[in-house]
Formats: C-alpha cells, structure tokens, sequence
C-alpha cells in the first residue's frame, strides 16, 4: 500500500479565510484587551462588560467563526463587528488522516505587516481515553537539534496568541467538538468526553522562546469560562530555556515536559546545542524548583532512542543519576529516520532493555508507539518533508511525543 493509499488527503478551505486577512482578530486577546478595541470603536462604556462576555462565550464556548452567527448580538453590533474585525480560522492548506486516526493540518496564516503568509502545522493524535493536540508556536525554529527534521528549517517568526489559539479552534471546528456540531463520518476519537481533551505545545519551534504569545494563548485556553481545559492536561515541552521555566510554572502553571535526550554535558551539546547555554545542571536545577512540582504533577523528560549514540546501560544509569530527586517520567521514543540523517533507530531489544531498567529504579517509562508515520506527522518530521515537496507533505517524529501527556482526569 503506498502513503497515498493509506490516507486520506483532503484541501478545505477556512471560510472568509482571504476576506479577514487585513483586519484584527479578536481570538488570542484578553478581556481587558477586547474591551480597549470595543471602546475605541465605539461601543458604551455601561455595554463593555456585557458584550466582552457576549463575544467571549460565542468564540471560546459556542466556537463560532463568523460574527452573523451571534444571534443574541443585536445587527448594527454585528455590522460593526464585521466591519472592524475578524474571528475566521486560518486557511487549511491540507489535511492529511492517517490510517491510525492521526490527523494532520497545514496552515496558513496571512501576511503580518511586510511579511509573507506563513505555513505551520497542528497534528491530532485519538487514543483510547483522550485525543491530544500539537501546537506549534514559531514557524520554523532555531535550535538545530541535530537528530530533528524540523530543526533544519531556519526561523520566520514568533506566531501570535491568535494563531496559537486558532489552532485549537481549527482542531475542534473539524472534530465536531463544539456544541452542536458533529464530527466527520469515520474520524477516529475517544468514545467519550472531548474530542480534544489535551493540548501539548510541542509542535514547532520552542514555546519558551516565544513566551508572551504561549502564555496568553494557554491562559485563554484554560479559562473556566470559555474553552475550559484543565492545566493538568496542558503540557508545554521545551529544550531547555531555563530562564523562562520557572515563569512557566508561575505565570501559567501546565505540565511541563524537558527534551533530554542525553546524560552527558558533551553529547547534549550536539544534540540539543541549546545546552551549551544551559548546561545539564542547570537544566535540572531549574526542573527541581518548577512551581507546583510532585508526584501528582511531575516532569515528563523525552528521550529518544539514538542506535550507539545515547542507548547505552552506562547512559541508563545516567539518566537516574541525573534525574534523582525530580518527580519524573521518561519517554522513550523510538528514532523516526527521515532523509539525510545520519542517526539510526535503536534495536528494539535495546529500548526495551533501557526502559526495564528506568522502570526497575521506579520511573514510568513507556516506550512510545509510532504513529502518523504515513504522514509526517511523528515527532522532528512537522513541516520538513514539505520544505522539499512543495510544502504539503509534513510531519511524523513528533507523534510519538505527543501522546499520552498530561492527566486523564
């Protein structure tokens, strides 16, 4: 069966995804935020509160796109509306379903400013009691990481608050995770609960460079009052910016994951080159004082599994040298190869014999199932391939990142 056999590959467009591409949105704003832009255009002062509340439920709640659908909003305020702003989804590109239920969209974002439109990717994995969404947050990235595809794409610039939030709008648009929609025949989902019930910023680039927009976005994301995800099933996965770490846990408070990846100062400086910033114990310290840190709430560490370079029972034992006294779980994620890399899979064998020793010393380790392989959609595969053919054929490391992160409750 060839990759094309295996999915399905459809190229819908976001409704007025052209038409609101020189005005504002008011997805990713704060309410303190939408109230300054309903002023300035007019609206009375003894309205803001209401009609902030109003906006806020019909775009986070009610997960509309277009400001018609507002019944309860009188017209000459949805005139005004459609006139000043937009609440559209980014264009989708592509969207590619993976015969495992793995979905994958390219995007596209209009131009900011002199700039050109960019292209990013979201990735949706359904597992049996969750479904759990990438997000990026840059387009392109700047840390090299010499055993990811994605890294080898240079960096065009931070994404907004509103195009990290349209992601998660776009996911649940296409899900039938809003009220009153339904999901598309066969999509494969939890049999209960949200279609989106988790959300990991592991996409592309690295959140914490980035970490105004990220914060905003995961703050609204969160919010009781509108889209309403649990912190605990948020998870934000950087490679190690210590600075901004504590910030994380303070100012936004999710999950927080670390992509490790070695043991030793010397190999994480070649494969994660942002260590030679932020070196090993550093990196730890940081994780020890991450705010809210415990057994309930511990830091997932990723570690791919690199044949003769990092999968060693030296390197295992190193691994619970370094990480002694932080609440942790390991990831173990099987090496996707992709073209022109010069790293290999570990054995099987060999993986397995690295997690029963993690596991014996008392760390979860699960070993990652690859996924959304036939789409490049797994873990340092997300809008690589498609550098090369003609930017619509991306993503498939990453998955086996993704899933399972965050709690089920």
């Amino acid at each position: 069966m060839s990759v094309m056999d295996a999915i399905d590959v459809t190229k819908p467009r976001a409704p007025n995804a052209s038409s609101g591409a020189e005005k504002p949105s008011l997805i990713g704003l704060s309410r303190e935020e939408m109230a300054a832009v309903l002023r300035e255009k007019g609206v009375a002062e003894k309205q803001i509160k209401m009609r902030v509340a109003q906006l806020w439920n019909w775009i986070y709640v009610r997960g509309v796109s277009d400001f018609d659908h507002m019944t309860n909003v009188a017209k000459d305020m949805r005139e005004m509306l459609k006139q000043h702003f937009t609440i559209a989804r980014p264009e989708i590109v592509e969207e590619q379903v993976s015969n495992d239920g793995t979905r994958k969209w390219l995007l596209r974002f209009p131009a900011r400013g002199a700039g050109r439109p960019v292209e990013i990717e979201a990735v949706y994995i359904p597992e049996e009691g969750r479904g759990t969404l990438c997000i990026s947050s840059q387009v392109g990235c700047t840390l090299t990481c010499s055993f990811c595809h994605t890294g080898t794409q240079r960096l065009v610039r931070n994404l907004t608050a509103e195009e990290i939030l349209s992601q998660l709008l776009l996911a649940r648009d296409r899900l039938g995770d809003f009220p009153d929609r339904e999901a598309p025949q066969g999509t494969i989902m939890p049999a209960e609960g949200r279609k989106v019930s988790n959300i990991v910023m592991m996409g592309m680039g690295e959140p914490l460079y980035n970490f105004d927009a990220v914060k905003q976005a995961l703050l609204i994301a969160t919010d009781g009052d509108g889209l309403s995800l649990s912190k605990r099933r948020v998870t934000l996965s950087t490679s190690g910016v210590v600075p901004e770490i504590f910030r994380t846990g303070e100012e936004i408070g999710v999950m927080l994951a670390i992509s490790l990846h070695a043991v030793r100062d010397d190999l994480r400086d070649i494969l994660v080159p942002i260590n030679k910033k932020y070196p090993l114990k550093e990196l730890i310290d940081a994780c020890k004082a991450y705010p809210g840190l415990s057994n309930a709430r511990r830091i997932t560490f990723e570690y791919v599994m690199l044949k003769d370079v990092n999968d060693s029972l030296e390197d295992a034992k190193g691994l619970i040298k370094l990480l002694k006294g932080v609440p942790a779980k390991i990831n173990l994620i099987p090496f996707n190869p992709w073209p022109g890399t010069n790293y290999q899979c570990s054995d099987w064998e060999q993986i397995e014999k690295f997690a029963d020793f993690i596991n014996s010393a008392g760390y979860a380790s699960p070993i990652r199932t690859p996924r959304g392989r036939d789409i490049l959609a797994a873990c340092g595969q997300l809008k690589s391939e498609s550098e090369r053919m003609r930017k619509t054929e991306r993503l498939a490391f990453e998955a086996m990142m993704i899933a399972n992160h965050g709690a089920d409750d």
